[in-house]
């Protein structure tokens, strides 16, 4: 009979890159790259090789996302497609699987893997008091750990303590993120200090020797026309602040109850292959509230639909969209939605009034569960000059579908204060 070890040995590919980040034992191992340098794959498959091996045993494993719920289609998705490559036919004989609860145990060791979020004081709770029937945590993953809050890492750091039977047993906290501004908390944390207990690595999509030449020209496409952009995102950068387009909002917890607020408003992006943005806008004593977001990649409008209904996404609730799409515009009317069309004035101007407006807000809240809205915001640029060294006055119309569906949903707010529109607010 093939053994586990056996079925992975010929089975795994690996990147050499990731050599010392799978064969370290420091606290933390801190993980920054682009998008598509494999990372992610990588973590799962080291985690998965070293849970399924008996000289491990008592090891166990917890998954976390800002958003409980996003694990669901990322990191349980992540970590089942690792056991599917490391062991083929065998998965079902060295791994049992449920998703309901999301769960992972390994038949031959017992380590379990569970998934948790941060993104309330409910949910914090439950993280201190997650337990394992065989062994104790010892491994946690935070994958897009820019995602979460400092205090939210020390809740999770505290957990990993106490005496291990097991010699080959250590503790260890491993974040993987795509890096955003050089001024996020980790980057000060992790990378500006010299510290035994943390290994940082860096990679790039360059790095990873199984990405498709299509992916290879969807980078390059991004380096003609963001050339900042590409610098996070393809060479895995931290993002400088320069040329950003709001710097007025911050990330935190607030009652998103819609009876809260002096004016409620849906903002709405239609996509396919860009993505497709809903956002619920809320206006309080002048200030602006994002409250939650609907993000969805390659889906049509009844799937989207379908969706915001089961998700309660009230139908009553004015919704702003973009007019250049009446057919989809219809397609949630027929629904029951209250979907309009935003009137673009026929100008690019139109677009610059709605930043001056957003820009005008004295504060933007932005809920943490907005967790592709918060990536958006802290890389929504004005397009850069290279040959004059300047940023113009155009924003880059690249990974900016919430930025679009923001835009739209303040309009009804945007409009009834009609002195926003006589004043341009400088960069």
């Amino acid at each position: 009979m093939i053994t586990a070890t056996q079925t992975i040995h010929k089975t795994a590919r690996w990147n050499p890159i990731f050599r010392p980040v799978n064969t370290c034992r420091t606290r933390y191992r801190v993980l920054k790259g682009s998008a598509g340098s494999g990372k992610s794959v990588n973590i799962a498959q080291d985690y998965i090789k070293k849970l399924s091996d008996t000289r491990y045993t008592g090891a166990n494993l917890l998954v976390v996302r800002k958003v409980d719920d996003t694990n669901r289609d990322s990191m349980f998705a992540e970590l089942e497609s690792a056991i599917n490559r490391l062991f083929g036919d065998y998965a079902d004989k060295v791994w049992r699987i449920t998703r309901s609860p999301l769960l992972m145990e390994c038949k031959t060791t017992g380590s379990r893997i569970i998934f948790r979020g941060v993104n309330d004081q409910r949910q914090r709770e439950k993280v201190k008091s997650v337990t394992f029937r065989n062994g104790k945590l010892t491994w946690i993953w935070i994958e897009e750990a820019t995602e979460l809050q400092e205090a939210d890492i020390e809740i999770l750091d505290d957990r990993l303590r106490g005496e291990l039977s097991n010699p080959n047993l250590y503790y260890q906290m491993t974040l993987t993120f795509n890096p955003v501004s050089a001024t996020h908390w980790i980057k000060a944390k992790y990378f500006d200090v010299d510290s035994l207990d943390v290994l940082t690595h860096h990679s790039t999509y360059l790095d990873n020797r199984f990405i498709d030449d299509g992916y290879h020209r969807r980078m390059e496409m991004r380096r003609e026309r963001d050339p900042e952009g590409y610098k996070v995102y393809a060479l895995g950068e931290w993002g400088e602040t320069g040329g950003l387009i709001l710097t007025n909002w911050r990330a935190h917890d607030f009652d998103i109850a819609p009876e809260r607020f002096d004016w409620y408003r849906y903002g709405q992006d239609f996509g396919y292959n860009h993505a497709n943005a809903l956002l619920a806008l809320g206006g309080k004593d002048g200030e602006l509230y994002i409250c939650k977001e609907l993000i969805r990649h390659e889906c049509d409008t009844g799937e989207v639909i379908r969706d915001a209904t089961a998700q309660g996404w009230r139908k009553d609730v004015p919704m702003w969209c973009d007019s250049s799409e009446p057919d989809r515009k219809h397609t949630w009317q027929a629904a029951g939605f209250n979907a309009r069309g935003v009137n673009k004035g026929g100008s690019a101007g139109s677009v610059h009034a709605q930043i001056d407006h957003l820009k005008a807000y004295p504060a933007i809240h932005v809920h943490p569960s907005c967790t592709h809205t918060i990536k958006e915001l802290q890389q929504w640029k004005w397009r850069f000059d290279d040959k004059r060294s300047l940023y113009l006055d155009e924003p880059v119309e690249f990974f900016d579908d919430a930025m679009a569906a923001l835009r739209y949903g303040i309009e009804d707010d945007r409009r009834e204060m009609p002195h926003y529109r006589a004043v341009r607010v400088r960069r």
